[in-house]
């Protein structure tokens, strides 16, 4: 019995050996595979079932992803899952995988901590966990002593840069997380470094000197970050340098001249978004195996050096938004000499200060080209005829330019076009039928132009066309029907032209639209109901037309839709209940229609500030916030006795005392002129009509006795109209000036429904013909007799004329009420208005929150830099960015000059000081040393205790505005509501 139970004993040893081998195999390594399966335990979703094979069934040594020693058989050399799609976390039990030499986990979904117990892995060559979303600090690794490559880039790690990596280390990529602190010095005991990168986090500091030590160094990454400082001159050590990039930092200063001649072996430098200055090296092209260079956004002067054709493996050179000059034929000697670039493919020099003719030799670039940038400079003359060669090109851009004449058919052979940026010139003639030859063109913007003409309806034939943009310009009859069919238009910006006829109901055909902008035309007729079928609509603008009938009811089937504009038509019936149904629209505008009967009260109605139906005379009821009258009540059969009553009795004889006052009230009148009254489509409400001949009466002939200012694009005559011989201020626009016809529609365009009490008011407008048989154009304002705040402010350094003293308290009143037009124009009206000139409405621009793959032309008046000298902000001098924290800054200067009452244009303002500077080192403790004199006097004879306090409040929210930093400034509902608080404890005090 003894013998029989050790044989059962020993068949089912030998069973459990042959079933589970790796179990009972004598030379099996437990700690591994049960380390593998807790690593398994930690994963929470596995979706390509990478792990499937992980079983006891297998030997681990075969198991997906991992491999074993062929020297020590059992033991895990290498643990390889990339993008497998894993979810869940690292599990500490890889640090016991003691034979692991390689462990990479790249582009999952690990979450979670990298494992400290890693640092244990003294064996571990390569540890890749790149493209995941791990989180904390990055794990002490020193101990890894045979570590060469360590991929950490691409998570939410936070923390600072280890102090010690393993000596041996070769490449350190730590891209793209959330670390900060400094690049430590003692990286440069990591000695046999060659590729460093820890781009994007919030590192801070400047790039360690010490880091000249590593001799073997090929590539530094350490671009968008928060470093800082002059160029680092420990790069100019690193000669075995193959890639550099420092962009989007805070560098400044010049760059070296020995840059090339010190990092012969560059390929790759890319500098920009920093805060360089000076000239473009020459010596950069004795780097002869560049082909990639970003010198973007910085403050380069000079000119291009005419030697960059002696890179000729370039492929990509961008130096836009600088201030790099051309404006002869020495000065473009850089365009023939890229000609020997014959692997360029991207070339931008766009928004520079380069001018005249592109010279034919722009024919002569490469073959590949395919990006060329020449927008916003101060080019002019006819469309470059050398780009014709380019047949390659797939993005060109001269927008924001002086050119003239048509635009070439030839272009419709540049037949890989994608994207083709000609807005803001001076192009004339029609669109050339040829466009319908690009049939890989996305994006095709021609706003702000003279074209003229009809538009080609072979557009249709554009089958990947997303943006057709061409407002601003002379186009005139339908809109074809044929745009409508392209299967991926988004986009559809067409205001300001003379287009007519109906609106087609092929609209409902383009699903994919998204923003549709044809205010300011001639249509009419019915609106399409069929418009309700473009469910994708986001932005639909049309506004300023003579479109009649009803509202469809289908609108409200666009759920998607955020902003509806349908003021100043000729609309009727009412308005449609299903637009309350719209649950995220934002901002509807139905005013000056003839819109009647009951508002909705549902959805945006019940926000009175984000509907506009004013000059609707027939809507009543609604919610309670739009103030209207309550909708007449229909009466029962029992009551028409009662209505007979009121209709036979009642109305008559309210009509007979009706008369009366009319009759009293036209008596009164009769011996006022009366003025026939138009409606003026920019305004949107009643002016009085008035004719070139009035305004010539007025003003003596236009004759200078009479003038009292001039600008860019017009002049300011004193004259008096109407029977009254009100005295008013006459703007008359110079239409032979470039853009001063959109200087003139820009402003119609802000007035059209401002409405401030501290801004200049509009009387009327006159668009007529002059004695010669001109066009003339002009807007009259109100007269402001004390002139502008200029005057009154240094009005006591005229001897011709008696002094003007404005006290603080007056001041104060000056800088509230200004501050308040400002926040109204920024943050309380339809379009923030972007500003610097309270009373001239010619340099404003909208700003609508409007998502565009490059620049909405339509949505701003001008794309030129607009300003005056002393009172631009940094950022727009630099690059002609408009903001509103541009205005900010302007009104900042604009209040310091009001207190210390000198011109940021003083000449004491150079050599780095400006009046910002002034007053920033005088605060708080010498501010009276830098007041108007004047206001000291008041001070010295008033009973005011708080005046220096007052003083020191007012500059401190000067120098809050005049931040280098847009991000730094505070908007204009703060300044308002400060200013406020330092007027009434001022009011208080005396």
């Amino acid at each position: 019995m003894t013998k029989l139970t050790a044989t059962v004993q020993f068949v089912f040893v030998l069973m459990a050996c042959c079933t589970h081998v790796v179990i009972c195999s004598p030379s099996a390594n437990y700690t591994d595979m049960l380390s593998l399966l807790d690593f398994k335990k930690g994963i929470s979703l596995d979706p390509q079932q990478a792990l499937r094979s992980w079983n006891v069934s297998t030997r681990f040594c075969s198991w997906e992803g991992a491999m074993c020693s062929v020297k020590n058989p059992g033991h895990v050399t290498s643990l390889n899952l990339t993008n497998q799609g894993l979810v869940g976390q690292i599990s500490p039990s890889l640090g016991n995988l003691t034979f692991l030499k390689i462990l990479v986990l790249s582009a999952n979904s690990f979450s979670g901590e990298i494992p400290m117990s890693l640092g244990r892995l003294h064996r571990l060559q390569i540890l890749s966990l790149t493209n995941n979303t791990l989180q904390g600090q990055i794990p002490a690794l020193a101990n890894c002593s045979n570590l060469t490559g360590l991929y950490l880039g691409w998570n939410q790690l936070t923390g600072q840069i280890p102090v010690n990596f393993p000596s041996r280390l070769q490449e350190l990529e730590l891209q793209a997380n959330n670390l900060t602190g400094t690049i430590p010095a003692s990286l440069a005991n990591t000695t046999k470094l060659q590729r460093f990168s820890c781009a994007k986090n919030n590192i801070e500091g400047s790039i360690p000197n010490e880091l000249a030590n590593l001799l073997g160094l090929q590539a530094l990454m350490v671009g968008l970050n928060k470093l800082s400082g002059q160029f680092p001159q420990a790069i100019l050590n690193l000669s075995n340098l193959v890639s550099l990039s420092i962009s989007f930092c805070n560098f400044s200063g010049v760059i070296p001249s020995s840059v090339g001649t010190s990092l012969p072996n560059l390929q790759l430098f890319e500098i920009g978004d920093n805060i360089f200055h000076g000239h473009i090296p020459s010596s950069l092209t004795n780097a002869s195996e560049l082909n990639d260079i970003d010198m973007s956004r910085n403050k380069f002067t000079g000119v291009v050096p005419s030697s960059i054709g002696r890179l000729s493996q370039l492929s990509w050179l961008n130096l836009e938004f600088n201030e790099l000059q051309a404006s002869n034929k020495q000065d473009w000697k850089f365009m023939d000499s890229l000609a020997n670039c014959t692997e360029l493919r991207i070339f931008s020099v766009q928004s520079n200060l380069l001018a005249g003719q592109v010279p034919n030799s722009v024919g002569n670039l490469s073959i590949q080209l395919q990006d060329l940038y020449m927008g916003i400079n101060q080019l002019s003359g006819d469309f470059p005829s050398g780009i014709a060669n380019l047949r390659n090109l797939i993005a060109l851009s001269l927008l924001g330019n002086n050119f003239t004449s048509g635009l070439p058919e030839w272009l419709g052979t540049l037949n890989r076009l994608q994207r083709l940026l000609l807005f803001s010139n001076f192009f004339t003639g029609p669109i050339p039928s040829s466009f319908s030859n690009l049939s890989q063109l996305v994006d095709l913007y021609l706003d702000w132009n003279q074209l003229n003409g009809y538009m080609p309806p072979n557009l249709g034939k554009l089958q990947m066309l997303e943006v057709l943009s061409i407002s601003s310009n002379n186009l005139h009859g339908s809109i074809p029907k044929e745009i409508f069919a392209i299967p991926t238009i988004a986009k559809i910006s067409l205001s300001f032209n003379n287009l007519h006829g109906p609106l087609h109901a092929d609209i409902g055909n383009a699903k994919q639209l998204i923003y549709l902008q044809i205010s300011s035309n001639n249509l009419s007729r019915e609106l399409p109901s069929s418009l309700g079928n473009c469910e994708s609509l986001e932005h639909i603008d049309l506004s300023q037309n003579s479109f009649s009938g009803s509202i469809p009811a289908s609108f409200g089937n666009i759920s998607s839709i955020k902003m509806l504009n349908l003021s100043h038509n000729n609309l009727t019936g009412s308005i449609p209940a299903s637009l309350g149904n719209l649950q995220i629209l934002e901002d509807l505008d139905l005013s000056f229609n003839n819109l009647r009967g009951e508002v909705p009260t549902k959805g945006i109605f019940k926000n009175a500030t984000a509907v506009l139906i004013d000059s609707n005379q027939g809507l009543c009821g609604g919610p309670l916030d739009l103030h209207l009258l309550a909708c007449p009540i229909m009466h029962s059969d029992s009551s028409k006795h009662k209505l007979s009553v009121l209709l036979k009795v009642v109305i008559p004889l309210v009509i007979v005392l009706l008369l009366v006052v009319v009759i009293s009230v036209f008596l009164f009148q009769r011996r006022k002129q009366k003025t026939k009254a138009i409606s003026l489509p920019s305004f949107g409400r009643e002016f009085p009509k008035i004719s070139y001949g009035d305004l010539a009466r007025a003003t003596h002939g236009f004759a200078t006795s009479y003038l009292i200012g001039q600008g860019r694009y017009g002049s300011v005559y004193q004259g008096k109209l109407f029977q009254d011989e009100k005295l008013v201020a006459i703007k008359v626009f110079k239409l032979g000036t470039r853009g001063a016809k959109k200087s003139f529609i820009a402003e119609c365009n802000a007035l059209r429904n401002v409405r401030h009490r501290n801004l200049v008011h509009i009387l009327t407008a006159c668009s007529s013909i002059d004695a010669n048989g001109n066009d003339f154009k002009a807007l009259i304002y109100e007269f402001m007799p004390r002139g502008d705040l200029h005057n009154l402010l240094y009005s006591i350094q005229d001897s011709e004329g008696p002094s003007y003293f404005i006290p603080l308290a007056q001041r104060l009143s000056i800088l509230v009420d200004v501050s308040e037009a400002l926040a109204y124009l920024h943050h309380n009206h339809q379009g923030t208005i972007i500003h610097s000139h309270v009373g001239d409405f010619g340099l404003a621009r909208f700003k609508f929150d409007t998502a565009t793959s490059f620049v909405d032309s339509s949505s701003t008046s001008s794309i030129a830099l607009r300003g005056t000298i002393g009172y631009i902000a940094p950022e727009c001098a630099a690059d002609g960015q408009l903001s509103t924290a541009t205005d900010v800054y302007s009104f900042g200067v604009i209040l310091l000059e009001i207190f210390i009452r000198r011109s940021p244009t003083d000449d004491m303002f150079k050599d780095g000081m400006s009046i910002a500077k002034l007053a920033e080192i005088n605060l708080p403790n010498n501010v009276l040393q830098i007041i108007d004199p004047q206001l000291l006097q008041e001070l010295d004879h008033s009973e005011v205790d708080n005046g220096t306090q007052i003083l020191q409040s007012v500059l401190s929210i000067g120098l809050c505005c005049t931040k280098t930093s847009p991000n730094e400034r505070i908007n204009m509902q703060e300044v308002a509501a400060k200013l406020h608080e330092i007027q009434e404890a001022y009011l208080r005090g005396n």
